[in-house]
């Protein structure tokens, strides 16, 4: 971590947003510049976005698609701070304007902030690349907690794609419908999602390959969201100073 390096969070009243702040102050050298939205936090919660802007070196946002590309492009609008963005849910007009703010300023962006996650992706690319579709089935199912909006989740996306690019493919061409009545068989190739939501499950997700005579599961369990936010900190000592562009947890693991 480096010295002094002072960090701002966006959704500071959520889960993810107080999670990140618990890690931030217990971690020396780091320090916090500004909390988004949060009522207790008395001289640091900014009047504006373009005071919070500058009380820090960079940005840890983890409140909403809109909002994150909102603050995406005010960023680069003048330069900095550099940003790490954990929102899920991005519409394609979102996902381009934080690219386009990339072009200006240095944003780490991922549906998962999990080391456990980044490595679980690797090890889905390959067997995705190795278990062709003409024999083997890909599913992916997750859970969490009743609260959640977004479905499938960011990781299950993130999975997903990971599982496409293994088989040379754009997941949008070869994702299963959503099951419902009947839909008849199975389209050879296709990801498939599977969705439950309850409780206050942090986050299970598994990518199940599943040929006739045999089934391999790649899995992984969140039992706690501080290891998001470790992720996320961990980001953000990495991004800061970097050049402009967009990152992702491979980049900041050196996968």
């Amino acid at each position: 971590m480096g010295p002094g390096l002072t960090i701002g969070v966006a959704g500071a009243p959520g889960r993810m947003g107080r999670a990140v702040a618990r890690v931030i102050e217990a971690r020396e050298g780091l320090a916090i510049g500004t909390l988004f939205g949060r009522p207790d936090a008395v001289g640091k919660a900014p009047d504006t976005v373009e005071e919070a802007l500058d009380a820090c070196d960079v940005i840890i946002d983890f409140s909403s698609a809109a909002s994150s590309a909102d603050l995406a492009a005010r960023a680069a609008a003048r330069g900095g701070p550099a940003l790490v963005i954990g929102s899920t849910g991005f519409s394609a007009a979102q996902d381009a304007a934080v690219d386009v703010a990339a072009k200006r300023i240095a944003i780490v962006k991922s549906n998962n902030f999990s080391v456990g996650v980044t490595l679980l992706a690797t090890l889905v690319e390959q067997a995705a690349a190795r278990l062709g579709p003409e024999l083997w089935d890909i599913e992916v199912a997750e859970a969490h907690h009743r609260g959640k909006l977004d479905a499938p989740s960011g990781t299950a996306l993130l999975l997903a794609k990971a599982a496409a690019r293994g088989r040379g493919e754009a997941l949008a061409e070869i994702t299963a419908p959503a099951r419902e009545g009947v839909r008849g068989a199975r389209r050879e190739g296709a990801i498939g999602f599977s969705v439950l939501r309850g409780g206050g499950i942090v986050g299970e997700h598994a990518v199940v390959f599943a040929a006739e005579d045999e089934i391999l599961t790649l899995s992984h369990s969140a039992r706690d969201r501080r290891l998001f936010a470790n992720g996320a900190v961990r980001a953000a000592a990495w991004v800061a100073g970097r050049a402009p562009g967009l990152y992702g947890m491979r980049d900041v693991l050196g996968l």
